[in-house]
């Protein structure tokens, strides 16, 4: 048996104007093989792909691997151009086959192509003119943005059940098992799909607590009587396209009604959760003014999630823990390679340096703030991932510095969006994150699965960003009227 896996696997935020051009994806390309030893070092559905191969006895053949951008942090709409490149590229992988018994993609599902609506179903149709009518089985993100088109050309859709998102490894091994049983005659895929219509802000996405943990109990309900894999998408709010939002996919083992009646049963659950997933946060000043409050009173440490930094310049939550008098924090990272240039040029560590960082990507980011203090670092980073998002990842850093501003006040500055997921992206930097009051990570809900067993309280702030927790502060041009909150027929009737 012989099965081929390839991947195209990107997060679009459209909101970001930085275009997503085939020169920011093509150091990222892993092709043939490769991706097999890129992916066995950190949990991922390939590593699961792998897994089943290895106990099933069967070939995985590599194709290829595409998505990792080296933009400043999103990136916007994927340009035609790089689209068509990698597609093109991967197609000719397919074609140079012989002798494939059915194919595993690791997807995204919360791609963005301008000129093309529904990526992923363009992805998995133009691979299935080549191979013809083996199954084709599809691994996506929690965050998918899909819909019909995506159900109506795969065999089996599965899709992670946790967020921070912890069991990619696990969802890659319930999709290799369906394809070896399916490719055997031991199971025959059949698939129901819905679309509840809900648009949801990824702060509201935890899958440890209402309103997502009531979805993933309620798939695990459907698995216990019967479902292979009951699998929802949350959906990406920051890509304006007309397949945005929430999606329900459920496997049985031929049961059409099965499938069926699972899925309206989700979907009706989520659309019921609906005004749950559209909760107001705290703004920078009185969320910062908050947790100050809460320090005092001697809850520590906790971390502030400014979740809506989508290009990692935002400087609304420095500038007020500043303004505010704040102590004894650490600010995970300000963006700004500007400054690291100049800071590499004009100071060395242990020099009292004075710049201004930040705000400087993009209006919504805020003004630029200006910081003084002692350089404590200054070069690159290298650190090896320990909690569970991405442990053993190895993480490379060419230019990172911190600034300590005395009274225990420490800004990282980085080159790109940065959220440490764990405390090694401090410590390689010579930062106990431990010893603060306050921590601020530029990160919604990934960096809960490590901090949440470090901090006595996590508090997003809905600072103004890219990927706000409010949707309807965004322009959407591309949504479906009816979906709520950001259609226009529920605009009006807020209006």
């Amino acid at each position: 048996m012989r099965i081929a896996v390839a991947s195209f696997s990107h997060e679009t935020c459209t909101f970001v104007p930085q275009k997503t051009t085939y020169d920011l994806l093509k150091d990222g390309i892993v092709r043939g093989n490769e991706i097999f030893n890129y992916a066995k070092s950190f949990p991922n559905y390939i590593r699961g792909y792998m897994k089943v191969a290895e106990e099933e006895n069967v070939e995985l053949v590599g194709v290829l691997a595409a998505g990792r951008s080296k933009a400043l942090g999103y990136s916007g709409w994927i340009t035609r151009d790089a689209f068509e490149k990698i597609m093109g590229e991967m197609i000719d992988g397919f074609k140079s086959l012989s002798n494939i018994d059915g194919i595993l993609l690791a997807l995204h599902g919360a791609m963005a192509v301008e000129g093309i609506p529904k990526p992923e179903a363009e992805i998995v149709r133009r691979i299935r003119k080549v191979v013809g009518k083996i199954p084709i089985m599809v691994t996506l993100d929690l965050h998918a943005n899909e819909d019909h088109e995506l159900a109506e050309v795969v065999d089996a859709v599965f899709i992670l059940k946790t967020y921070p998102h912890v069991d990619s490894e696990e969802i890659g091994m319930i999709a290799a098992r369906c394809m070896v049983k399916t490719i055997r005659g031991e199971f025959k895929p059949v698939m129901a799909f819905r679309k509840p219509k809900v648009v949801s802000a990824s702060i509201f996405q935890a899958t440890d607590r209402p309103p997502m943990k009531l979805v993933y109990d309620r798939c695990r309900y459907w698995e216990r009587r019967g479902v292979y894999c009951a699998s929802v998408a949350a959906g990406y709010a920051y890509a304006d396209v007309p397949d945005i939002g929430a999606s329900v996919f459920v496997v049985t083992d031929n049961d059409k009604e099965l499938a069926e009646k699972a899925a309206q049963d989700i979907s009706d659950l989520i659309w019921s959760l609906k005004e749950e997933f559209a909760k107001k946060l705290p703004k920078p000043s009185e969320g910062v003014a908050e947790v100050i409050r809460m320090v005092r009173e001697g809850k520590r440490p906790i971390l502030i999630a400014e979740h809506s930094d989508r290009l990692g310049d935002g400087t609304h939550v420095l500038n007020e823990l500043i303004r505010q008098g704040a102590k004894n924090f650490v600010v995970g990272g300000i963006a700004d390679p500007m400054a690291l240039n100049k800071l590499k040029k004009t100071a060395k560590i242990g020099d009292h340096v004075t710049i201004k960082i930040g705000g400087w990507a993009h209006p919504i980011s805020g003004k630029p703030v200006e910081i003084t203090g002692i350089l404590e670092y200054l070069g690159e980073a290298n650190y090896t991932l320990v909690g569970p998002m991405g442990k053993g990842r190895k993480v490379h850093e060419d230019l990172v510095a911190v600034v300590n501003m005395g009274e225990g006040r420490h800004v990282i500055i980085s080159q790109r969006l940065r959220a440490p997921m764990d405390d090694q992206g401090f410590i390689a930097l010579g930062i106990n994150p431990r010893e603060k009051d306050i921590i601020v990570l530029k990160d919604r809900v990934h960096h809960r699965a490590f901090w949440d067993n470090v901090v006595a309280l996590d508090f997003p702030i809905d600072a103004p960003g890219l990927g706000p927790a409010d949707l309807t502060t965004l322009e959407y041009k591309n949504v479906p009227d009816d979906f709520y909150p950001i259609g226009s027929k529920w605009r009006q009737d807020k209006s």
